[in-house]
């Protein structure tokens, strides 16, 4: 189903494509990392980065090899993460969040998953793995993104209370 060629195209594809199936609001998101040095890959592929049936490691292995050599100040990145909303085959609303950082030479910290113990948030200057849960919640692009999706919903949830008379 992720085929749409964007972040923003594959989520929105899933959350339409769900969203006929269910009677209620349906959400989905699409990321991943873009590394600046590599023309914007992995991107939609990175998950498949390393080929299909990758493991995490494989491919944090294949982003290694492929920057060795490159100077810390152009192994900029960002983790995407674009989320949309649908009903009944209606998209409603579409979110973009973005979380700047670099490529590290080796990983560092046990949490997280993929690129995690990769990527340097540049504020805390730690690894995405070695953020405490809150921390990375803050700081992810995902996080980011559900902030704006609550925030959306409690805007209008308000607004449709409000407008049929009841209070939430």
């Amino acid at each position: 189903m992720e085929d749409a060629g964007t972040f923003a195209g594959n989520a929105r594809k899933k959350a339409l494509h769900y969203s006929r199936l269910s009677e209620g609001l349906v959400f989905a998101d699409d990321s991943g990392l873009e590394v600046d040095a590599l023309r914007g890959a992995p991107g939609i592929k990175s998950r498949r980065f390393a080929g299909p049936g990758a493991t995490d490691a494989d491919n944090r292995a294949k982003l290694l090899v492929l920057l060795g050599g490159v100077p810390a100040s152009k192994r900029t990145a960002r983790f995407v993460c674009e989320l949309a909303v649908a009903r009944a085959g209606d998209l409603l609303v579409q979110f973009r969040a973005v979380a700047e950082g670099s490529i590290l030479t080796a990983p560092r910290g046990e949490g997280g998953f993929g690129y995690d113990s990769l990527f340097l948030d540049p504020e805390t200057q730690k690894s995405f793995a070695e953020l405490s849960a809150e921390e990375k919640l803050a700081r992810s692009h995902r996080g980011r993104a559900l902030r704006d999706l609550l925030n959306w919903l409690a805007a209008n949830h308000a607004h449709h209370a409000q407008s049929a008379g009841r209070s939430l």
